[in-house]
C-alpha cells in the first residue's frame, strides 16, 4: 500500500500550548480506541475519530499516520470524506454494544430501574447509530 499524504487537511493550531493539548487528547483517544478493539463494551471507531480531530490539529505526522493506518485509516478516511461509517462497521459495533449492555444487565447490574435505563440508553445509542449514514449500505 502506498501512503497517501493527508497534509494539505491539517490546521495546526497557532499556540503551541493548545498544539501540545491537542496532541495529548489524540494519543488518549487512540489509546482508549486501539483498547477499543479488544473490549467489547468500548467502541473504537468514535475514539479513533475524535483522534484524527485532534491530530488534525496538531500534527500532520500523526494525522497521516493514523489516515494511512491498515486497520483505522479506511474508517476514517470514509468519515473525512463521506460523513459516513462502513455498513460492517456500524452493524458490527451495534451487535457488540448490544452483547455487553445485555451481559451487564444479566450478570452485572441487580436494580431493576437500572436494568431499564441502561437497556433504554443502549436502545437509543443503537437507534442513533444505525442511522448514521453508510453508502456501502445493502
Amino acid at each position: 500500500m502506498s501512503e497517501d499524504d493527508f497534509s494539505h487537511e491539517v490546521r495546526p493550531h497557532d499556540s503551541p500550548l493548545v498544539r501540545h493539548a491537542f496532541l495529548a487528547a489524540g494519543f488518549v483517544f487512540l489509546g482508549v480506541g486501539i483498547l477499543g478493539v479488544f473490549v467489547p463494551v468500548l467502541p473504537a471507531t468514535p475514539f479513533v475519530l475524535l483522534a484524527a480531530a485532534c491530530f488534525a490539529r496538531a500534527s500532520a505526522r500523526f494525522y497521516n499516520w493514523v489516515l494511512n493506518h491498515r486497520v483505522f485509516g479506511p474508517t476514517v478516511r470514509e468519515w473525512r470524506r463521506h460523513r459516513s461509517i462502513p455498513y460492517r462497521v456500524k452493524l458490527g459495533a451495534i451487535a457488540l454494544m448490544a452483547l455487553s449492555l445485555g451481559a451487564s444487565i444479566v450478570f452485572f447490574v441487580k436494580p431493576g430501574w437500572l436494568q431499564a435505563a441502561l437497556a433504554a440508553f443502549g436502545i437509543l445509542l443503537a437507534t442513533w447509530m444505525y442511522h448514521l449514514p453508510s453508502r456501502d449500505r445493502p
